[in-house]
């Protein structure tokens, strides 16, 4: 039975031209390449230049998108942007990337949820569009993350990078499995404390740092990103067999391994940059789903499972086929 549903039609990414790489940290704080890679994977991590702006990454990546979807920008009237490195407090830096891109028409707006930014962003654009008050959609996750590190904590500074990634959603009729078919997203408010900023508008006046309880972070993460995808596979009936490609958020190898194999998931089937990137946050799931469809590995068709966690905690997962 067909009915409205929404489309991912192209999808894009764009990276800062410089790297800094393990080596180049040990050089900044009591660190060394095998201590980063043992605990995290990473490898190395995109730095933004100075002046470039969150705006900059997400309207590249955008560019991209649209241009892989064969869709104009002309055509666009949504924008969701998930950040948690704004241009500036306000407006939002969707508004910035409309703007940029020249579109004049429908909507255009942030959203918060840190490294499961990108899931609530399309959560929100698909509901959306399934309502019809909206018929093509950028739903973009962009970060300027290094611009809120501490870089003599070497405990977080050597986790994050810079980056942006897209997906362009239209509206269409489909099937129930077809387009983006669930969500799951939720929030715990009482671990906020245990990953944050210290610093805020209306708190201190100033940017803060990111400060975490790396331990506490690893085992919520595992636990709170199985019981999403969980819900999803259970909500709709599919099984983690079913699955063609899992694309998580890419905070840390060790973080990615658990979680496969507390699903029982075939490690062949996950889609890991995080060795080349970093975590971007909000950004990392775009990414890596570009990365995956760029390189030929995900195709037009797949069933596709994605998932995240970050601070708040907010956590959530998504299934959608391509």
């Amino acid at each position: 039975m067909s009915m409205q549903r929404s489309f991912i039609r192209g999808s894009g990414s764009y990276l800062p031209k410089r790297i800094l790489t393990n080596a180049d940290l040990s050089k900044m704080v009591d660190t060394s390449d095998e201590w980063i890679r043992e605990r995290t994977g990473i490898q190395q991590r995109y730095i933004a230049a100075d002046g470039e702006l969150t705006s900059d990454l997400a309207t590249g990546a955008a560019r991209e998108a649209l241009a892989n979807a064969g869709i104009d920008a002309s055509q666009v009237d949504l924008i969701v942007l998930a950040t948690t490195t704004p241009d500036q407090t306000f407006p939002a830096t969707a508004t910035t990337v409309q703007d940029k891109l020249g579109i004049r028409q429908g909507a255009a707006f942030d959203v918060q949820a840190v490294c499961s930014g990108f899931l609530f962003a399309l959560a929100t654009a698909d509901s959306m569009l399934r309502q019809n008050l909206f018929k093509t959609a950028l739903v973009i996750g962009a970060e300027t993350f290094t611009r809120i590190l501490d870089w003599s904590d070497r405990s977080t500074c050597v986790l994050f990078g810079d980056g942006a990634g897209a997906v362009v959603l239209q509206t269409g009729t489909g099937a129930e499995d077809e387009g983006v078919i669930a969500h799951h997203v939720r929030t715990d408010g009482s671990k906020k404390d245990l990953l944050y900023v210290d610093g805020g508008v209306s708190s201190t006046g100033t940017i803060g740092h990111v400060r975490m309880q790396g331990n506490q972070v690893f085992r919520h993460a595992i636990a709170n990103i199985s019981s999403a995808v969980e819900s999803v596979l259970t909500d709709t009936g599919y099984t983690i067999e079913d699955i063609d490609w899992f694309v998580p958020h890419q905070a840390n190898q060790r973080i990615l391994n658990g979680v496969a194999k507390r699903l029982g998931l075939d490690e062949e089937k996950v889609i890991s940059t995080v060795a080349k990137h970093g975590n971007t946050s909000a950004a990392s799931i775009p990414l890596a789903l570009h990365t995956a469809v760029s390189d030929g590995r995900i195709k037009k068709g797949d069933l596709v499972l994605s998932e995240a966690m970050g601070g708040g905690f907010s956590w959530g997962a998504s299934l959608f086929r391509l």
